[in-house]
């Protein structure tokens, strides 16, 4: 039995009480909370051996230096990368994008060139490949977002016409939707085309491994797998990132600098420029080792079957909408009142503790294809509970009589 419990103890903002009620926190979807190991693990680090790393031969140095390269080696494993070196530190999931699209776009993407993004993506990973298409002179090409799901037999038709990159989510962050990157990642391969998947909203659901995924680089955040916020993390092939120009200038980047030109260090360091997000990095570690020891397998079918309890209670619920079905999909409900705004129940929730997010998600073109402005996204992980639970279904209920 999964010993939520124990559990719920070693994460101790969910003592908290909001507006006077005990907190039930439903927004894990936008950042988790954190457990006692990464807290104590950032206490640690700047109360008894903060320094830089990298730098120094002194012990302080060296030892931050030996923690900061575990973690690395950690997120490493945790992944199934097969080399350390492929792992980048970044600031979050944002910036791993960013950075790719732009030494992507400097170093193979050329005029022509079809980088394939899908419909339900969020903002973060739409936006930078417009920039690189506006740059370079490529072709956005849009994977349909129909009925709930991506339009996989267009994608297919699309395909035919050549593919250079694609870039696309795991788990669609709007609704949960668990996108078919099995299938779609092998026939992106035939056209000779490189894979990214932003696995901001998988990353905490699933067991990792990016060997058999078969994609080409892989993007997640930190604060969405109980780590600290302004940690992000890039892993891409070995290859592929010895092959592509540096991002930024700056120290640690290089290995020989002249007035004139510079030479650059080996990676990971040519793609990690400046002083890095060292307390941060060494906590991250904390977080993934907390989950290892509880046991991913276990994390899963524990969230599954909280979430699909959870899909079931809303399905009971008069006049609401869920979006998409019940299976296919992994750590998140989207859902609306057919007929009172998303923003109005979600305060009236807040005043009762319950906190899930309500807006269009940073997915406007989702929103747009539902014909619709926003939902409510109740987002779990594996602290939440059946009971907590049936305390959103009674303030919804309440919420709903207030304002019908």
């Amino acid at each position: 039995m999964f010993p939520i419990d124990k559990v719920r103890q070693d994460f101790p903002i969910l003592n908290e009480t909001v507006n006077g009620k005990p907190l039930v926190y439903l927004d894990n979807g936008a950042t988790t909370q954190k457990p006692q190991a990464m807290i104590d693990a950032l206490v640690k680090y700047y109360s008894t051996y903060n320094s830089n790393v990298h730098r120094g031969v002194h012990t302080l140095s060296q030892k931050a230096t030996d923690a900061f390269e575990e973690a690395r080696k950690t997120v490493q494993r945790f992944i199934g990368a097969q080399h350390e070196n492929e792992i980048i530190f970044t600031s979050g999931t944002t910036d791993s994008i960013n950075m790719l699209s732009t030494i992507v776009g400097e170093g193979i993407i050329q005029k022509g060139d079809r980088i394939f993004v899908a419909e339900s993506e969020h903002h973060s990973n739409i936006v930078p490949w417009q920039f690189v298409c506006q740059k370079h002179g490529a072709e956005l090409v849009t994977i349909p977002f129909v009925n709930g799901a991506l339009d996989i037999e267009s994608y297919k038709f699309e395909l035919k016409k050549g593919c250079r990159f694609l870039a696309v989510a795991q788990i669609s962050n709007s609704m949960g939707r668990v996108n078919p990157v099995e299938e779609m990642i092998p026939l992106a391969k035939e056209k000779g085309a490189l894979v990214m998947l932003d696995a901001a909203q998988s990353v905490a659901h699933g067991v990792v491994d990016v060997q058999a995924l078969g994609c080409d680089f892989y993007v997640f955040s930190a604060h969405k797998i109980y780590g600290p916020t302004g940690l992000g993390v890039l892993y891409g092939k070995l290859n592929l990132l010895e092959s592509l120009p540096p991002y930024r200038g700056g120290g640690e980047m290089i290995q020989e600098v002249e007035m004139q030109t510079s030479t650059y260090a080996c990676l990971p360091h040519r793609l990690e420029a400046g002083t890095p997000n060292i307390a941060d990095v060494i906590a991250l570690k904390s977080s993934l080792e907390y989950l290892e020891n509880l046991g991913i397998e276990a994390i899963l079918a524990y969230e599954k079957e909280v979430v699909n309890y959870a899909f079931d209670e809303l399905s009971k619920v008069d006049d609401i909408i869920i979006y998409g079905e019940k299976g296919n999909r992994s750590g998140a409900v989207s859902f609306n009142h057919s007929s009172i705004h998303a923003y109005d129940i979600g305060t009236i929730l807040d005043k009762m503790g319950i906190a899930v997010r309500t807006g269009n998600h940073c997915a406007q073109p989702v929103m747009a294809s539902l014909g619709i402005t926003g939902t409510i996204r109740a987002s779990f992980a594996f602290y939440n509970t059946k009971e907590e639970v049936d305390i959103l279904i009674q303030g919804l209920k309440r919420a709903i009589m207030m304002l019908g």
